[in-house]
């Protein structure tokens, strides 16, 4: 038995990265739910709570995925580089989960154009990142490596996209909008949409790393 323990297992880490990215765009595709629905309270509630079950989920595999590497004892791919992007793609189930509850904390009243547009984005990367994702475990397979390193680019374009959105955003709101509490208020929303690109951005580079190590 003691031996058996012992036996090289490489666990199913690229299925359990799949499982992540799988909530991460389920946690996205219902807080864009959300936005284009929050007149109306009763699909606001069932939306938050859909976004509330994905990142419970994606936490889940995080878990599992944080103690398999300390089970197994050679690992696909760098041992660090698990640890990397598993919490690294938390982060990004987090900040949707973050922008919901902010949503709801600061009272929001209406949705607007950027908010909107940032979500648009948000959901775009996320789409991205489950498919860059995906590809990790299939670099031993004809392009694989080149699909997943064009995937990375595309994912830094939309996050340079809602660079600018947020740019725009900020300087409309500081402009335009009268009441200082709904500025603070859709300031910290946009500053946390774009986060989520942002990080998003993060993961892109940490697969950028592996394929360019593992391919």
């Amino acid at each position: 038995m003691l031996f058996a323990k012992l036996l090289p297992r490489e666990g199913n880490f690229f299925e359990m990265f799949n499982q992540h990215a799988d909530k991460i765009v389920e946690a996205a595709r219902a807080f864009s739910q959300l936005v284009a629905n929050y007149n109306d309270p009763h699909l606001r509630e069932q939306y938050t709570r859909e976004v509330d079950n994905a990142e419970r989920a994606a936490d889940r595999v995080t878990h599992d995925v944080n103690r398999l590497i300390h089970q197994t004892f050679i690992t696909p791919i760098d041992r660090e580089q698990i640890h990397t992007l598993i919490n690294t793609m938390d982060d990004v189930a987090d900040l949707i989960q973050d922008s919901a509850e902010t949503m709801a904390l600061y009272d929001v009243r209406h949705m607007t154009e950027e908010i909107t547009r940032l979500t648009e984005l948000s959901v775009r990367c996320c789409e991205r990142v489950k498919d860059a994702v995906a590809l990790i475990g299939k670099l031993s397979e004809g392009n694989s490596a080149e699909a997943a390193l064009k995937t990375c680019e595309e994912i830094d374009r939309i996050e340079s996209d809602a660079d600018r959105v947020m740019r725009s955003a900020m300087s409309k709101l500081f402009r335009e909008e009268p009441d200082v509490r709904e500025v603070i208020k859709l300031k910290a929303i946009y500053e946390l949409l774009e986060t989520i690109t942002d990080k998003c951005e993060d993961v892109a580079n940490v697969v950028e790393g592996i394929v360019l190590e593992n391919s």
